[in-house]
């Protein structure tokens, strides 16, 4: 897959500036992003690239404007990319590692989870993916029914049948990302996990999940939750992320026009996990 690399200049330099930024491109289809002391480079596929809906974009921030270049980044061996300058082994609360098939040398925990890190993010390495492998942590997923929404590499569903879920099902809208999935599980030796490429309309067609792991953004995100709550059994949970702590008062709000309570938040670097209960 061919990705565009957009690399952002923010002047002045202000790290409130380049998360706003951030979030306001992930709303336009952008899926990763590394900062620097300058700004911060955004990757987005090719094909998605659309140079007006970027130039229509503004910070809202008085005197602070940002300039930008375009680069197209060829297909290319992303595990050697990774292995070489991004990713290194990481370890949450002591009880889980994300590692590559290349990495010799890793610490011992409860739970390992083996990741090809291809153009389908969900390292562990992001804020709003820590969190969500935290709050599965957290969770009592034995015998349950899980949903990996937006599930990018299947990290959290893989750990999600670690943890004893009886059944995941993982659906994400890029095919890279679903082949991924199935790569990984095949890797982690997950035999309860089947992944769809497709949106939130594949759901229409499932059985209600007991737990819902929803990591996308902001936008996609409150256009489906309903979705979501449709698809909860009673008293299901959904886990939301992806989104900045300023957001969450109108996920909230959307939630609860669902039957969906507010139960507790997870934050980071001021990314939000969110979890949610079925009231109804």
């Amino acid at each position: 897959m061919i990705y565009n690399k957009v690399s952002v200049i923010i002047t002045p330099y202000s790290k409130d500036a380049s998360d706003l930024l951030i979030a306001l491109m992930g709303d336009i289809g952008y899926d990763s992003f590394e900062e620097n002391d300058f700004g911060f480079d955004g990757y987005i596929v090719s094909k998605d690239f659309n140079n007006g809906l970027l130039n229509n974009i503004t910070i809202p921030m008085q005197n602070i404007s940002f300039t930008y270049s375009v680069e197209e980044i060829p297909d290319q061996n992303w595990n050697e990319v990774w292995e070489k300058n991004y990713f290194q082994p990481i370890i949450i609360e002591n009880q889980c590692v994300v590692r590559g098939p290349f990495h010799p040398n890793f610490p011992e925990t409860p739970y390992q989870i083996v990741i090809e890190p291809k153009m389908a993010f969900g390292t562990g390495h992001h804020e709003t993916t820590g969190l969500m492998i935290r709050y599965i942590l957290d969770t009592s997923v034995e015998n349950k029914r899980v949903l990996d929404m937006g599930c990018g590499t299947g990290i959290l569903g893989i750990l999600a049948s670690m943890r004893g879920a009886v059944q995941v099902i993982g659906v994400d809208i890029d095919q890279w990302s679903f082949e991924n999935t199935v790569e990984n599980c095949n890797l982690n030796f997950i035999s309860n996990m089947k992944a769809y490429c497709g949106d939130a309309s594949l759901l229409d067609e499932m059985e209600p999940f007991d737990c819902i792991f929803a990591n996308i953004n902001r936008n996609i995100l409150l256009n489906d939750i309903s979705s979501y709550s449709k698809k909860l059994s009673a008293n299901g949970l959904l886990f939301l992320s992806g989104f900045y702590n300023n957001d969450l008062a109108v996920i909230k709000d959307e939630a609860s026009k669902n039957g969906l309570s507010y139960l507790s938040k997870k934050e980071d670097n001021n990314w939000i996990a969110a979890l949610f209960i079925k009231s109804y």
